[in-house]
């Protein structure tokens, strides 16, 4: 580790390694949407469970119409209500789309395609054997695996395992996870700010990071500039499968959180990642004396935006793996449509917005000041443009990866 610290890429290493999945639960369907598989889950039955109709019309016997004539109609075929009947020579069941094709008959004939008189349908066509026929098992026989382990379930997903009678899965409980803000100079939104106060917007943006990310918040507050008061929020904390400190982690003369954490029994990964935004980002792993689960401790700056460029890096990641999700974010690659000037040492991470073109994609700074403080540099940002630690000038039009943020809107916009 450098006099700066750890690249971005071995702390995200070190993070992974100390996670421990969160256990299984039974899940209730209509409870399942964002949920993530704990257990592959396969199918009870075959889907269709029977051989049914695709259109609106007559089920027949296909060589019955090899020479057109009146075939008898003997009853009807509804969606839930087959028919009683087994159709024979000369014979044709009305059927409705979906319903079961009755015993006897080998294809179906659309409705527009034929007409009724006197009791009897007149086709005006031949007929090929499993016309309009959906076969049973043709979507998956029964035992195929509808969804692998720690798969997120949405619509689609919770469409298929309604189809097959799933009426609880089997998924990963969702983490826990303890937010604290820190300093005395946080005021909440509403209140009146008093000399040297700010409103802590922290709290706000790293408990909607957490919640995209699938954690239920257990906890949040904020910590006061006092070593014991500290030790005593830290310690009642702790016991979440994560817990988050804003600010606090420094070497200023009231940054207390560290030396409480180390009092506790947290023990300290790293501190310091070569990284800008963020690079006072510390971590740590508290292992309970009786042996249950440990609590990942994240400190994170301060700079809202230092917060949550380092929440979406290393936290968001911890919380994905907890449940089984691959823990990284997707990347891709974009030209830059400005030159960007660092120091060479620290990987910088500039908020871009991206604009899809003919030659691909196209990352745009979302403010010409990229610094920690610039909390609007957030808005509008779709992708954190990685910039290496060994580069100290990018050229416009230089081509850069991309890390895309939770809430990008880069997708939506290709779409609208």
């Amino acid at each position: 580790m450098g006099a700066s610290g750890l690249s971005p890429e071995a702390a995200r290493e070190l993070i992974l390694a100390a996670v421990v999945p969160t256990p299984a639960e039974p899940v209730p369907l209509e409870e399942c949407l964002g949920r993530v598989t704990a257990d592959a889950v396969t199918s009870g039955l075959d889907l269709q469970p029977f051989d049914n109709s695709a259109m609106d019309g007559y089920a027949l016997r296909a060589a019955d119409t090899a020479d057109p004539g009146p075939l008898r109609l003997i009853g009807e075929s509804r969606a839930g209500l087959p028919a009683r009947d087994a159709v024979g020579p000369g014979e044709a069941a009305w059927i409705s789309t979906g319903a079961m094709i009755p015993a006897g008959a080998d294809a179906v004939l659309a409705v527009e395609e034929a007409r009724e008189q006197d009791g009897a349908v007149l086709p005006s066509r031949q007929v090929v054997p499993g016309e309009h026929i959906r076969r049973a098992g043709e979507d998956l026989k029964a035992g195929a695996t509808l969804l692998a382990r720690g798969q997120a379930i949405g619509a689609a997903q919770l469409a298929v395992l309604a189809a097959t009678g799933n009426a609880s899965v089997s998924c990963a409980r969702c983490p826990t996870v303890a937010i604290l803000g820190s300093g005395d100079e946080l005021v909440s939104p509403g209140a009146s700010l008093g000399p040297g106060q700010i409103y802590d917007s922290n709290s706000f943006a790293l408990t909607a990071q957490a919640r995209e990310a699938g954690a239920v918040l257990d906890y949040a507050t904020a910590l006061p500039d006092d070593p014991d008061a500290i030790r005593e929020v830290l310690d009642g904390a702790l016991g979440r499968d994560l817990l988050v400190v804003a600010g606090g982690i420094s070497v200023g003369r009231h940054d207390h959180v560290k030396d409480a954490l180390a009092k506790l029994g947290v023990r300290e990964r790293f501190w310091r990642v070569a990284m800008r935004p963020g690079g006072p980002t510390w971590f740590g792993v508290q292992f309970p004396a009786s042996g249950g689960r440990p609590t990942l401790v994240f400190g994170l700056p301060g700079n809202p935006v230092s917060a949550m460029v380092t929440f979406h890096l290393f936290v968001r990641p911890a919380l994905r793996a907890l449940v089984g999700l691959p823990p990284l974010s997707a990347t891709t690659c974009a030209t830059l449509a400005e030159p960007y000037l660092k120091k060479p040492g620290k990987a910088h991470y500039a908020r871009c917005r991206l604009e899809l073109t003919a030659a691909g994609w196209r990352a745009h700074l979302t403010h010409s000041n990229q610094g920690s403080h610039i909390l609007t540099s957030m808005l509008g940002a779709d992708a954190l443009a990685a910039v290496p630690a060994d580069r100290q000038e990018l050229a416009a039009g230089e081509l850069v990866e991309v890390e895309l943020l939770r809430w990008s809107g880069a997708i939506g916009r290709l779409l609208a």
